[in-house]
């Protein structure tokens, strides 16, 4: 696929209002050229094959962002490059999210370890097939999904706090299933550390004990589920791991200074 205007040599620009995702699976034909670059920021992650931006490499695993009204001069590599790709306007938050190692001018790449590569490329398919849902609330759910994403690159990200990958895989489980046991043993164990060693290092690296994060994160879920849902507080105690609907509400109001109900009122005014 490659697309130019005749007048100006230029491939298509894409309208972007928040976020545009897609996956290309292209052959050696495919190339785009973009001499002012777009309004918004591109990303790419390479799942087989190879491209390249400019003289920058996009082999498999890596995740390449280019910045906006940065020259669009990418194409294949070879014979293919399969990838994953978003074109996104950023919320505010997001931007320290994207400050990355930079690898040619406006240009900035990383190269995760395979397994957060894989959780990464999890997310970005997510967000892609959020955005083709009918459902009200795809952009939203699309954007959660990019946003995971982003933070799991900056776990992988130079410039940023490192964090331990045993400690990353026990917080993805704590992620993957909130309602499940998540005391200090089972996420040790799955950190392959002992107990001492695990906790030690969980406060050291994350500045609270585990439990403190467990907690933090239930809750955290719980105000997103009275957000978005109409759900009764009790079944939102429940999904986020709580069997106790009152101690569930002690527990909010401590993390929130409100109670769930209360929460809830002002987020619809």
């Amino acid at each position: 696929m490659n697309l130019r205007d005749p007048a100006t040599g230029d491939s298509p620009t894409p309208v972007v209002r928040r976020l545009l995702t897609g996956e290309f699976d292209e052959d050696s034909d495919y190339a785009t050229y973009r001499r002012r670059g777009t309004t918004d920021w591109l990303l790419v992650h390479t799942l087989d094959g190879c491209g390249r931006f400019g003289t920058v490499v996009a082999d498999p695993g890596s995740i390449t962002l280019v910045r906006p009204r940065t020259l669009h001069d990418y194409g294949t590599v070879g014979e293919r490059w399969h990838f994953l790709y978003a074109h996104l306007n950023p919320k505010p938050d997001w931007l320290p999210l994207l400050d990355w190692p930079e690898v040619a001018p406006g240009i900035v790449q990383l190269r995760p370890a395979g397994p957060t590569a894989d959780r990464i490329a999890d997310h970005l398919r997510d967000a892609v097939r959020h955005q083709s849902s009918v459902l009200p609330q795809a952009e939203q759910l699309s954007a959660n999904s990019l946003e995971a994403a982003l933070l799991w690159c900056d776990t992988q990200n130079p410039k940023a706090v490192q964090i331990d990958d045993r400690l990353l895989r026990a917080i993805e489980l704590i992620d993957q299933d909130l309602t499940a046991n998540l005391d200090v043993p089972r996420l040790a164990r799955a950190a392959n550390l002992s107990v001492s060693r695990f906790a030690h290092l969980f406060r050291a690296q994350l500045g609270v004990s585990p439990q403190q994060f467990v907690e933090r994160r239930r809750l955290d879920a719980a105000c997103n589920l009275l957000e978005l849902t109409s759900r009764s507080v009790a079944s939102v105690a429940a999904q986020v791991g709580y069997l106790d609907p009152l101690y569930f509400s002690t527990r909010f109001r401590h993390h929130t200074g409100s109670s769930p109900t209360t929460y809830r009122q002002r987020d619809d005014r």
